[in-house]
């Protein structure tokens, strides 16, 4: 394909027409036209299914299409009517299946047997359910020691699933817990921890009705969380201010077309979404909100010598924060230059934005993984909460922080003590509850997981959904980890990368989707989600499963306990798989917040956890919220770098493309971004393609750089001319995540930076 071919410029605004499309497009190319358009009506619907998607809550009063575009690739993609039947899979060597693109082994379909591999054949063929638990159970409990086993945890896993499987973990005894959270929040809930006492943000679907300004953070909503335009457009339309930064120009942000408003589908009309847009510098976050605190300080300054009203909330700050004398001080001292120099804007652009959440009453702060993924992404984050703090912009209506998490559970897996490094009240009350006594050791993050399975052979590595191999970093060091393990077996519902990447001993376990009616002892059972505004609500399946092969996560967990603790387990395992109702029971006995579970989500909608930030009650070390002073940092890699390099060193950020979600790839267009038929794109600056002699369309190799002397290459990409600032790259993950070494994570929370990576490009040498 041709670059006149595959880069086409995209006018349209986001959603509209071009969604809808794009929605009969899945449904078709899945074969479910009937089956798939009335699986959609039960999304995100009170009665029917959570979406496997993104965890973007759900409106008070449903309307009957609760469901964006990627929210139904999603449910496309898990109803199909394609199966990757063991025949499929068998036809194949693994190595040969390695060769496949991602792409191709997400169009296969769903799994329909639990399978093995077979290491002399090279190939995965059938295994029973029964030996299947019989062979884990015994690799796990020939290990030396217990900690010996990894348990990875992805986001789609309901609270009922993830509360079985970390009783079953912590009852064999380890608190290994590596889950996608490491590897995307994590910065978010330290951070709001050690500042506010809560790990989670503070504001509901409700606040953004009233909200009087909305700031929005390395997040692009138009790909990753389309349902909340919906919120964004009606803001906008009711003069809200919608303040986005962001390196790219993001479709999402600057137009919108609701597919669910028939005045905008007939007359072809869209929304303006950013009333201001400001292109930082990729990592320039921190030192743009400084700015904005620095003009907010130095007007509270003038406003109190004028004897005018102040700026600031001086009544919230003297109840109910600690630190802010030295906050401000050195606020105010902090360099105009470096501020300037470090966020890619200039003072007016920053005094602008300053000069909007000023003029606000109530303002949100949102941020999505373009903020948790840098060095210096905790820091970042508690510069947002003092920007908040600075006006009392927490704990009251139409206000407070807003990370917005990816995958559908992942706050629930949290919540439900799928942690590495558990709060000893919590392993306490689990004790009480399941009379066992649990480990107290720490486990190993995503990271330190890697690293573990890397240093030490012949670990057990399970994980419960996901895709391991793929979305971690550092992509050869983690295959070479995975390879080193006994055993690595993963719960699944499609063939992935994962899969290929195989310890000694490999299997897999197919599970039943979200969509799936999941029948046990009792008769159908429903699980319940928790989303990112602390909404827990049930879930419940209504097509008949993919396979009458196939199990759920719940059974999963319970009777593989049960092969492998046996008699060591006072836990009767099988009387709560035959009522999830059970669990929940458990649940609530375990954890305060869910006192009467059973009965509270049943109400339409769920209910919601307590959060003591949004009541003003600060379980911090001080009983206050508190104001973290961080310096502008100019000491970061991308720093390093470029003193240490000649050659021109760009910072890279990974991202998605509009066909992905995670690592899963639906289909090969970014349509908002105007590129079709490719994913090994690199997003340039057109200056920047000049400065290097080349011209846009030219295909590159880049080179990440570490002083860990190892050599990290991704090659073969086409240089795509975009508005983004000069010095930045954009690119698809996983195609880069290669790029990122495993030594370079968030300080504190350990998450990958992969939104900053120093990199250099040479042209493609074509290999002869």
């Amino acid at each position: 394909m041709s670059k006149n071919e595959t880069i086409k410029v995209y006018d349209r605004p986001a959603g509209g027409w071009g969604a809808l499309k794009s929605v009969a497009q899945q449904i078709i190319e899945q074969g479910i036209p009937g089956k798939g358009a009335l699986t959609l009506l039960s999304a995100n619907q009170p009665d029917g299914f959570d979406c496997p998607g993104c965890a973007w809550p759900d409106a008070d009063h449903t309307s009957t299409f609760e469901f964006c575009e990627n929210g139904a690739k999603a449910v496309a993609a898990e109803s199909t009517a394609r199966r990757a039947t063991p025949e499929l899979i068998a036809s194949l060597t693994v190595s040969e299946l390695a060769e496949k693109s991602d792409h191709w082994l997400e169009a296969q379909g769903r799994l329909t047997h639990p399978m093995q591999y077979d290491r002399v054949s090279d190939k995965y063929k059938v295994i029973s359910w029964d030996q299947a638990f019989e062979l884990i159970a015994t690799r796990l409990n020939a290990l030396p020691t217990p900690d010996d086993a990894i348990f990875y945890t992805s986001g789609r896993t309901s609270n009922e699933a993830a509360f079985l499987y970390q009783l079953f973990v912590r009852e064999f005894g380890t608190n290994n817990f590596p889950d996608c959270s490491n590897m995307c929040h994590e910065p978010s809930g330290f951070a709001m921890r050690e500042a506010i006492g809560v790990g989670k943000g503070t504001v509901l679907l409700s606040d953004f009705q009233i909200a009087d300004a909305i700031l929005i953070f390395g997040q692009n909503p138009g790909t990753n969380h389309p349902r909340m335009l919906g919120e964004l457009r009606s803001a906008a339309k009711r003069g809200a201010a919608i303040v986005s930064f962001n390196p790219l120009r993001e479709r999402g942000l600057e137009k919108f077309q609701n597919p669910q408003n028939a005045l905008d589908m007939l007359t072809d009309q869209s929304s303006t979404i950013s009333s201001d847009y400001f292109q930082l510098k990729i990592g320039g976050d921190l030192a743009t909100v400084k700015g904005m605190i620095k003009c907010v300080l130095e007007a509270d300054q003038l406003a109190q010598a004028e004897g005018r009203h102040r700026i600031i909330d001086v009544e919230f700050i003297s109840e109910h924060t600690a630190n802010f004398e030295q906050f401000a001080v050195e606020a105010l001292a902090e360099s105009w230059d470096i501020i300037v120099r470090e966020s890619g804007l200039d003072r007016a652009q920053i005094q602008r934005a300053a000069d909007t959440y000023m003029g606000a009453g109530k303002v949100i702060a949102c941020w999505g993984m373009g903020i948790t993924q840098h060095k210096h992404s905790v820091a970042t984050i508690q510069m947002i909460v003092n920007l908040l703090l600075l006006r009392g912009n927490i704990g009251r209506p139409g206000a407070g922080p807003c990370p917005v998490r990816g995958h559908s559970n992942v706050q629930g897996d949290r919540t439900m003590g799928i942690i590495e490094k558990p709060k000893q009240a919590f392993l306490e009350r689990l004790g009480q509850v399941f009379d066992f006594t649990p480990p107290q050791k720490h486990g190993h993050d995503t990271v330190g997981a890697i690293e573990a399975m890397l240093r030490e052979g012949g670990k057990v590595f399970f994980g419960m959904g996901g895709n391991f191999a793929t979305a971690t970093p550092d992509t050869e060091v983690t295959h070479k980890a995975l390879k080193n393990c006994a055993l690595t077996v993963h719960v699944t519902t499609k063939l992935n990368r994962s899969h290929l990447i195989c310890g000694n001993e490999a299997i897999i376990l197919p599970c039943l989707g979200r969509t799936e009616i999941d029948i046990q002892e009792t008769g159908p059972q429903a699980v319940t989600v928790e989303d990112s505004m602390s909404m827990v609500h049930l879930s419940s399946g209504i097509n008949p499963p993919a396979s009458t092969n196939l199990l759920s996560e719940v059974a999963i967990v319970a009777r593989l306990a049960q092969a492998t603790l046996k008699d060591r387990s006072k836990t009767p395992w099988a009387w709560l798989l035959a009522d999830y109702s059970r669990i929940r029971d458990k649940i609530a006995a375990v954890f305060d917040d869910f006192a009467d579970f059973n009965a509270r989500v049943k109400v339409p909608g769920g209910f919601h956890l307590r959060n003591t930030a949004s009541e003003r009650l600060w379980v911090t070390a001080t009983n206050k919220a508190n104001f973290n002073t961080h310096t502008v940092p100019v000491d970061l890699p991308i720093h390093q770098a470029r003193r240490n390099t000649q050659s021109p060193v760009f910072n890279l950020a990974t991202m998605r493309s509009h066909d992905q979600y995670n690592t899963t790839i639906y289909g090969m267009n970014d349509r908002y971004r105007g590129v079709f038929g490719e994913r090994r794109v690199l997003f340039i600056a057109q200056e920047d393609i000049s400065a290097l002699g080349m011209q846009a369309g030219d295909w590159v190799d880049m080179e990440s750089l570490c002083d860990d002397g190892v050599k990290r290459q991704a090659k073969r990409f086409m240089l795509v001319a975009y508005n983004i600032p000069q010095g930045c790259l954009a690119a698809y993950f996983p195609e880069t995540n290669g790029l990122v070494p495993l030594s370079s994570f968030a300080d504190h929370a350990r998450t990958p930076t992969s939104k900053s990576i120093p990199v250099i490009i040479h042209a493609h040498q074509v290999q002869v």
